[in-house]
């Protein structure tokens, strides 16, 4: 199998890392994989415009994840100020879940945080019905810190919920 190489996405990325957020998310593609939403959402996860706005906002990044010429994952990383970084979006092609990928865009992501950023701390926001996808972060270093956030209810940006008790837990870890 070809090596991954992990860059900075660019504009000229959009369409693919689009199709690559929305196949790992919702939609039936996305339960080939064990990240999926679909059972907690319908429509979008993201849309090219909110992706051209993260790459050019300099508090902002999206690492991509390729072997060879196709692209494989991405991760959003974010200043927060305060020594916190954010890391989101986290996204593998579904039928490459579970291969390491994810776990590799996660290291690059905290590196890159710590270097761009000077993030000494890194906040995460999941879903609390994620389960499965809260214990591998916990396997990763990240605990509950005990706050939640709503979820944007209304906002068809991002996705449009089949319950209406969703909301967001906040998990964190240091950064060496």
């Amino acid at each position: 199998m070809t090596e991954l190489s992990i860059r900075e996405g660019t504009a000229a990325n959009v369409p693919a890392l689009h199709c690559l957020i929305e196949s790992a998310y919702r939609g039936e593609a996305s339960r080939a994989g064990w990240t999926t939403e679909a059972d907690l959402l319908d429509g979008q996860r993201t849309d090219p415009d909110d992706l051209a706005d993260i790459l050019a906002d300099p508090k902002q990044a999206l690492l991509s994840a390729w072997r060879g010429e196709g692209l494989v994952g991405c991760v959003l990383i974010a200043d927060r100020g305060e020594g916190t970084g954010y890391l989101g979006m986290l996204s593998v092609s579904p039928t490459l879940q579970n291969g390491g990928v994810g776990r590799a865009l996660v290291e690059a992501a905290h590196a890159e945080l710590a270097r761009r950023f000077g993030a000494l701390r890194v906040r995460i926001s999941v879903l609390p019905r994620r389960d499965t996808l809260i214990a591998w972060y916990e396997r990763l270093g990240y605990a509950c810190t005990g706050e939640t956030l709503p979820f944007p209810y209304g906002d068809p940006r991002f996705g449009l919920p089949k319950r209406d008790d969703l909301f967001f837990l906040v998990l964190e870890r240091p950064l060496q």
